[in-house]
């Protein structure tokens, strides 16, 4: 009778979340993970027989992890504040989710369309004063600068500076508003 399985299928993505994130996505591989975990290989490759399950299943946890972080707020500007607080506290997990080659998810307008945006969009429209068109054309604009807030810090080619990433988002809100 072969000996029951010690580390379960949700630890062995749990401790791949974890070796993500303080080691970045390249050092997850079935050994690194068996020695994080204390256990020999064998039980990995049986649950995980092709490390892409394991990987897509971590990068859904990312993907959970990230939207847990960012919706901890319903308001417009600390969302974005959020998204680039994230790439700095998680740089790993920010890579892995949009640096890796693994993003296979919605594109721009599909994530305009996305009904929870939808619902964020409208509430700006409100709080801001513009339709929902001028809103939504804020939010794709904003999201592209926050974006690219992120990925430079993320990998370290801008120093985190919240104040200075906050006026900025203001002022171009703001001119958006104008124009």
């Amino acid at each position: 009778m072969p000996k029951k399985p010690t580390t379960t299928r949700e630890e062995m993505i749990d401790g791949a979340f974890e070796l993500v994130r303080t080691e970045g996505h390249q050092a997850l591989t079935v050994r690194s993970l068996a020695a994080k975990l204390g256990c020999s290989t064998q039980p990995i490759m049986y649950q995980f027989p092709n490390i892409d399950e394991l990987k897509d299943l971590v990068y859904e946890k990312a993907d959970l992890f990230h939207t847990q972080y960012l919706t901890q707020t319903e308001d417009f500007l600390e969302i974005g504040l959020r998204y680039v607080r994230f790439a700095h506290e998680e740089r790993n997990l920010f890579r892995f989710l949009f640096q890796s080659g693994r993003f296979d998810g919605k594109n721009m307008r599909e994530l305009i369309r996305d009904e929870n945006v939808q619902q964020l969009i409208a509430s700006a429209a409100s709080e801001l004063e513009m339709n929902r068109e001028q809103a939504a054309d804020a939010f794709e604009a904003l999201f592209a600068m926050v974006h690219g807030y992120g990925a430079l810090v993320a990998d370290n080619a801008l120093e985190y500076d919240q104040e200075a990433i906050r006026r900025a988002l203001i002022k171009v809100a703001q001119g958006m508003m104008k124009g």
